[in-house]
């Protein structure tokens, strides 16, 4: 039976690539089946079909799954590029950690590329985002695709990894990766100077080969993710810089917030944490314990 792996999907289709690089148009054959849950195929999986027809065929199964995101929605993804801008939007740390914390709890490898590093003039800006993130020891790229600063610099990170480039819209995904993947032209759009976001120019997930080796996967824009489905005990393991502090911490499952004794709390106090990421994080399980108490 011929297999291979979701590429893109639109409209009910599934365009399925396999090892030979054969572009097979699918339809889903029911609802499957695996790890006790009911799932559909997502871009990213690699399944088997029945070829019924030159170049069409049915999904008959999907293999088990290494990740899954929700937003974007993709399978077996190995690493989350999170992309903020500099300029046109400003940059906007709260939206930011949370796609932080999303790419963390699907136990991602994470790089953080900012981007339109030209319309900056004063050179602080960037070292006080670069030494505000020092302590999470995620790799950050500035880039502007106007000078190609950057650019070469993030290719290292994509080489044998299957990559999504996530970011709020109007960041300039989709910019970046048309300089990063020459034979490919993805639509962008620009900015609302008036709502300070861009329009949403990808409308689906596409997984795109890379000739240096790796696949990258361009993903829509949107302005908002929730954190269904994380209990308060996780939040905190997908603050990096949290998690040598909290072995220091005097209760086990501690949440960081009014126990006495929390070295993370105490490093937020002192600035080894930074003190704006640690008032997200009480955000961010505010927001977890209140749709805990809405499923319950």
């Amino acid at each position: 039976m011929p297999s291979g792996q979701i590429i893109k999907a639109i409209s009910g289709f599934y365009y399925v690539r396999t090892e030979q690089e054969e572009l097979y148009e699918c339809k889903a054959r029911g609802v499957f089946k695996f790890e006790k849950k009911k799932c559909k195929p997502l871009v990213g999986d690699y399944v088997q079909f029945d070829e019924t027809d030159a170049g069409k065929g049915y999904i008959t199964a999907i293999e088990s799954r290494q990740t899954e995101l929700v937003r974007p929605a993709i399978a077996n993804v190995t690493q989350a590029v999170v992309v903020c801008s500099l300029r046109e939007p400003s940059f906007q740390q709260m939206p930011l950690d949370r796609f932080l914390v999303h790419a963390e709890y699907a136990g991602l490898e994470i790089v953080v590329v900012l981007t339109k590093l030209d319309l900056v003039e004063d050179p602080a800006e960037l070292e006080a985002i670069r030494a505000r993130y020092a302590p999470t020891g995620y790799p950050i790229v500035a880039t502007s695709i106007e000078t190609a600063d950057g650019i070469e610099q993030i290719k290292p990170y994509l080489k044998d990894q299957t990559s999504v480039f996530a970011g709020q819209s109007g960041v300039g995904k989709s910019s970046l990766l048309n300089k990063i993947i020459l034979d490919r032209e993805l639509e962008t759009g620009a900015v609302s100077h008036k709502i300070g976001r861009g329009r949403h120019t990808t409308r689906s997930v596409e997984i795109i080969p890379l000739e240096t080796g790796g696949l990258v996967a361009d993903s829509p824009g949107f302005s908002q993710l929730t954190f269904d489905g994380m209990e308060p005990v996780d939040l905190g393991h997908c603050f990096p810089e949290f998690r040598e502090k909290a072995n220091g911490c005097r209760f086990r499952g501690c949440l960081h917030v009014n126990e006495p004794s929390c070295m993370v709390r105490d490093a937020a106090e002192t600035g080894e944490i930074d003190p704006e990421r640690y008032e997200h994080y009480v955000t961010f399980l505010e927001e977890i314990k209140e749709l805990q108490l809405r499923r319950y």
